[in-house]
């Protein structure tokens, strides 16, 4: 008996795949068809509920920002009802934006944080150079260069705020009270023995650097730190940065630490109460 099943078999394989060819003609084209969105040489946007309105070229000015990317035609925007192309983002500082864009004019000093950090959101690398170099962005670069010698400076001021909360709460109180540390060297210098060394900084055997080691009797402490800045320098810091977290401050300096060390030697770090009212 001879059974022949080839050609059947073969004839299914063929049906199979030919069935299959049409099917991915059919998908192919669906796959690699990119539809590019148009815009007019005149753009009317919408930030946020704020209407401006623009050429195309200038949203496109810097290639490498996201306003150039979102109107590439490579990504959808949205339009309000009235055909604005829709942008979600807080528009009032956008105007400053597009008058960079379109002729490098630069924010007033008031605005020029704001203005940052809306160049930072939409990418534009030539602002965010121009906007460094100008107050006070300028300035806060030189204080973060002198903040960064005090690595635990973050933490401190949350624990100063964290200490005056709760003694508030516990007190019943509007306000509290703490003591602070702050001292820049990292050893006492006496004035017989300050005559003797020609530096802040000056050498100690090992064993004799641990017998200066000790910690104040105080709720926070700052210190040491080698630069020209000094305490009344952090201090500002200090009051400012708390101020800005909208926290009042009082502060005054109510003498030093008194702890004998050795010998003649006392700790002498002054320590400064700082009273924060709540309410």
């Amino acid at each position: 008996m001879v059974v022949i099943s080839g050609p059947k078999g073969n004839q299914q394989s063929d049906d199979t795949m030919s069935g299959s060819e049409p099917e991915d003609d059919v998908r192919k084209p669906a796959l690699n068809t990119l539809i590019m969105q148009k815009f007019p040489e005149v753009v009317p946007l919408n930030v946020g509920g704020m209407y401006f309105t623009t050429r195309l070229s200038t949203l496109r000015r810097y290639e490498d920002t996201m306003l150039a990317a979102m109107f590439s035609g490579r990504h959808h925007i949205p339009t309000d009802s009235e055909g604005r192309f829709f942008i979600d983002r807080d528009g009032t500082y956008f105007g400053d934006i597009l008058n960079f864009l379109r002729s490098d004019d630069l924010p007033p000093r008031e605005r020029v944080r704001t203005v940052y950090k809306e160049a930072q959101y939409y990418s534009i690398g030539p602002l965010l150079e121009c906007l460094d170099e100008l107050q006070p962005l300028a300035s806060e670069k030189v204080r973060k260069a002198f903040l960064d010698l005090l690595p635990y400076y973050k933490e401190n001021l949350e624990r100063i705020i964290e200490i005056a909360k709760q003694r508030a709460i516990q007190r019943k109180a509007r306000f509290a009270k703490l003591k602070i540390c702050v001292y820049k060297e990292e050893m006492p210098v006496t004035p017989y023995e300050r005559p003797l060394y020609n530096s802040l900084r000056f050498d100690r055997s090992e064993n004799e650097t641990k017998l200066f080691e000790h910690h104040c009797e105080v709720d926070v402490s700052f210190g040491p730190w080698e630069a020209i800045a000094d305490v009344y320098d952090l201090l500002h810091c200090i009051v400012t940065d708390l101020a800005d977290r909208g926290i009042t401050v009082d502060h005054q300096c109510i003498g030093v630490c008194d702890k004998h060390l050795i010998n003649y030697y006392y700790c002498k770090r002054p320590i400064y109460e700082f009273k924060i009212t709540w309410w």
